[in-house]
């Protein structure tokens, strides 16, 4: 009995444990509205929506809906049309669309007002009678299962949005004509805008989205693979579209060398307050990029010859270890040093560290095999990170040392805070230098400029990096 109270209670525990993790994806892609509405925008002239709109066969669909719905006399409607030379669209405008959230806030309403002019000729006036007409389609955004991400799950036009006015005033004769039109295309604008204009704006939701999606997934460039993103999951909530974010990260073969799609560590995601979007990348993913642009290496360099002055600072501390071992000491004397591990990044409010383990070890001539000593560094420098233009930089600042350890030695045993001085500046000299190099291209960050801005901003969390853009 005891046993299985225990064997409760522990399952208890577990499921408590379960219910309070916070599992959080490698990257989170927020778009407000605004990437919306101008992107759908976008889309709608490219598919040349305002040529649909004044297109749409107004004459025909009069003929086909009665006003009102109500049917008509065909003698009635016939003395109408007989005295119509033609019906069409004079002109055609799509006013800024507008994304507000629906009344659950899990879906995103997108209303696409239209203002449009017709005009019928009729012997009964010299001049075109031009009649303004205002009414809006409206679509609606859901969040979809699976890789795509949105869909559009409707698109209508009801006619409870419809204007319909006289833009001049017309003979006496010609009013009743006028009136009779206008009643006729209540009932008939409607349908045309469903029957004609909805499937532009279908087609022009679905180049939207595969165009999001095609951004997201685009490659990162890094000097030697490339990060890659995938959608996991989307979510809309009031009119802020979620994209939850898989990573990955390839070798220039193309070769994963590390997946991040699992949940992992916390990742605080700030709030838009007003941003068009924000792109949020977890620690861990950052960390391995600059890892993938920062691999171990060794570098050797004859210290007399490039660096005279630190060469004789160095001999200066190794003879108040061993004076022997000073004097053996030439002009081709090597210092080696050893990155074996990637660095590891350190993220704090608004700051960042690299954190590194380095080995280093001087050898009295170039023939020597055997180093006089080896040492174990842990490093770290400041690293500064800043975006120019489409890129994200990252320079590294002084190096300190909180641990030096002796691994080995063969003059003799010694504290290694000795050489801490020499040791730190030969590192700023040799070892910063070459990876400040290799950071020199930076990170591109094609996202920006792909969502329509040319400049972005940085912010360091505690946990990731948040990348915004800049607004005039």
């Amino acid at each position: 009995m005891a046993g299985s109270r225990t064997f409760t209670l522990l399952c208890g525990l577990l499921a408590a444990t379960l219910v309070g993790a916070t599992l959080s994806p490698p990257a989170v892609l927020l778009l407000g509205p605004e990437i919306i509405k101008d992107k759908l925008a976008q889309k709608l002239r490219d598919h040349d929506a305002l040529r649909i709109l004044q297109e749409l066969p107004l004459l025909s669909a009069i003929r086909d809906e009665p006003a009102g719905g109500i049917p008509l006399i065909g003698s009635l409607v016939n003395s109408v049309l007989n005295h119509i030379i033609w019906l069409k669209i004079t002109s055609a405008n799509i006013q800024e669309l507008q994304v507000q959230p629906s009344s659950d806030s899990q879906e995103l309403i997108v209303n696409i007002p239209l203002d449009l002019v017709a005009g019928f000729n009729t012997p009964l006036v010299k001049s075109i009678v031009e009649i303004h007409m205002e009414t809006e389609a409206q679509a609606t955004i859901r969040v979809e299962n699976g890789k795509k991400g949105l869909a559009l799950s409707s698109c209508t036009n009801s006619g409870r949005s419809l204007r319909i006015s006289l833009l001049k005033k017309i003979s006496f004769m010609a009013n009743p004509l006028a009136n009779s039109v206008m009643k006729l295309l209540v009932p008939a604008l409607p349908k045309l805008v469903n029957t004609k204009l909805c499937p532009v704006i279908e087609a022009a939701f679905e180049d939207m989205r595969e165009e999001l999606l095609r951004l997201v997934k685009a490659p990162v460039a890094m000097s030697s693979g490339h990060l890659e993103f995938d959608l996991l999951s989307s979510a809309i909530k009031d009119n802020i579209v979620r994209l939850s974010l898989g990573a990955k990260l390839r070798d220039s073969q193309g070769k994963v060398t590390r997946w991040f799609n699992e949940p992992g560590a916390s990742l605080t995601i700030p709030a838009l307050d007003g941003a068009p979007f924000s792109f949020t990348v977890r620690q861990d993913v950052v960390d391995a990029a600059v890892a993938s642009l920062l691999p171990p290496e060794e570098l050797m360099v004859l210290l007399d010859y490039v660096l005279p002055e630190m060469a004789l600072r160095l001999k200066d501390s190794i003879n108040r270890i061993s004076e022997k071992a000073a004097g053996q000491l030439r002009h081709t004397q090597i210092v080696k040093i050893l990155t074996q591990e990637p660095p590891e990044l350190l993220l704090d409010e608004g700051s960042a560290k690299v954190a590194q383990m380095i080995v280093l070890e001087v050898f009295p001539t170039n023939e020597v095999r055997r180093p006089f000593f080896t040492l174990g560094i842990e490093a770290n420098s400041e690293a500064q990170f800043h975006i120019k233009g489409d890129r994200l930089m990252l320079n590294l600042n002084e190096i300190s040392s909180d641990r030096i350890h002796l691994m080995n030695s063969d003059i003799q045993l010694f504290d290694p805070e000795i050489l801490k001085d020499i040791v730190m500046d030969l590192l700023a000299a040799i070892l910063l230098p070459n990876e400040n190099a290799k950071l020199r291209s930076g990170i591109p960050l094609s996202m920006v400029k792909a969502l329509g801005f040319t400049e972005s901003s940085l912010t360091l969390t505690k946990d990731a990096f948040v990348i915004t853009p800049v607004t005039p």
